[in-house]
């Protein structure tokens, strides 16, 4: 047995084969650049693919900074560079310093025709896709458990909405086999039914990664979900199939997990506002109401029969008042009246006359009252009246005042 290498010496020892190869000093490469990034020190690292293959590739910032456009994930290029050996990863890498666009890249093309498709059947029509509910009981949740997406997922739906229920229907998320698996997934949940709402979730990857939600029978199984399929695939630059046949498509997996679910903290306050509107409406109302019922109570009492009838009471007695009063005032007018009238008749009668001292004479025969001296001849016989009694007398003489000699007129 020969002595073991290191990791080290055994990647080094293939670094160093590699660059004898004088073929790979100088290559061409044709692909379709996946996972670009761009570092912070404007170095570029992206892969190139194929169908079948990939390639890392770096770029050093002293030739990305000539480059005549702006690489981006999906493009198709040509690089050129060597082959070299990452010793710290122990991959061998294209060590690129020139790079051309080659056109668009076959996986786009690809995803490009199908879209185009798709669209022209109205999968994608915003007209079918429908309204997502408000308030869920149940979220079907179509991943794989064992992912972070899943994890993450929980962790929203713990915090804004604890009270819903989370339906899982596992199925790996990622190669070629997945697609049949996410299908049965999405129709497990649909035979089951009593979920409000599914979420289609993956976290992010290269586009390969993402590929099996570009799978035709897969976004045809979404559009045609009788539940609402929210998809949550990838992170915010990624776009697959299924997010232009879901009902809505949110950017990462915990983004889907907010939109589908209200925040419970601020529904509580919400609901306190509301209570509080409530609380005040009423006691608004309950004081109109309040006032309203002692109005009519008021004119209850105005319009009530016992207060009709006291009212009448009150007016019969004021009346007989007012009319005692009447009579007592006429009555002391006609006591007033008669006492005058009884004073002018005692002053006129003869018997008081009489009673101070003055007689009434009359002719014996004939009663005839003698007021003048004429009315009785000497030889008359007079009845003279005093208040106690009778005189009988004969005229002897009769004496006339000097104003009377000439007799009665």
């Amino acid at each position: 047995m020969t002595d073991p290498y290191s990791v080290y010496d055994l990647t080094t020892t293939i670094r160093e084969l590699l660059e004898q190869d004088e073929r790979l000093f100088d290559v061409w490469v044709e692909g379709e650049i996946s996972n670009f990034r761009r570092h912070t020190s404007g170095h570029l690292y992206f892969t190139l693919k194929d169908d079948r293959s990939e390639l890392p590739c770096v770029m050093w910032k002293s030739r990305a900074m000539f480059l005549p456009f702006d690489p981006a994930h999906g493009d198709a290029v040509l690089a050129h560079g060597r082959i070299t050996v990452y010793e710290a990863r122990g991959q061998y890498q294209l060590l690129c310093d020139l790079l051309q666009p080659a056109g668009v890249g076959e996986l786009n093309r690809q995803f490009e025709l199908l879209k185009a498709r798709l669209d022209a059947e109205g999968l994608f029509d915003s007209a079918r896709k429908r309204e997502i509910p408000l308030f869920p009981q149940r979220i079907g949740v179509v991943t794989s458990p064992s992912t972070a997406a899943f994890q993450d997922i929980q962790n929203v739906i713990r915090r804004r909405y604890p009270t819903v229920e989370i339906v899982l229907s596992p199925t790996p998320v990622q190669g070629r086999d997945a697609p049949p698996q996410i299908i049965a997934a999405l129709e497990r949940l649909n035979r089951y039914g009593n979920v409000d709402v599914i979420l289609l979730a993956r976290g992010g990857g290269s586009l390969e990664d993402l590929w099996c939600f570009n799978d035709e029978a897969l976004v045809r199984a979404v559009a045609g979900s009788r539940i609402p399929v929210v998809t949550g695939v990838g992170h915010e630059i990624d776009f697959t199939l299924v997010d232009f046949a879901a009902d809505q498509r949110a950017p990462t997996p915990s983004a889907a997990a907010e939109q589908i679910t209200p925040d419970g903290a601020a529904l509580g306050q919400s609901v306190r506002i509301l209570a509080r509107r409530l609380d005040d409406a009423m006691q608004a109302r309950i004081v109109t109401r309040r006032q309203a019922l002692a109005n009519n109570a008021r004119w209850l009492e105005r319009l009530s029969p016992e207060v009709r009838v006291q009212n009448a009471r009150q007016r019969v007695d004021d009346l007989l008042a007012r009319i005692e009063t009447h009579v007592r005032h006429r009555l002391d007018r006609r006591r007033d009246r008669l006492v005058g009238q009884v004073r002018a008749l005692e002053a006129a009668n003869p018997t008081a006359l009489l009673q101070r001292g003055y007689a009434l004479v009359t002719r014996a025969g004939d009663g005839k009252r003698i007021t003048s001296a004429w009315d009785a001849a000497e030889q008359t016989r007079v009845d003279i009246a005093l208040h106690d009694g009778h005189l009988i007398a004969v005229v002897h003489q009769r004496r006339f005042n000097d104003d009377s000699q000439q007799g009665p007129e």
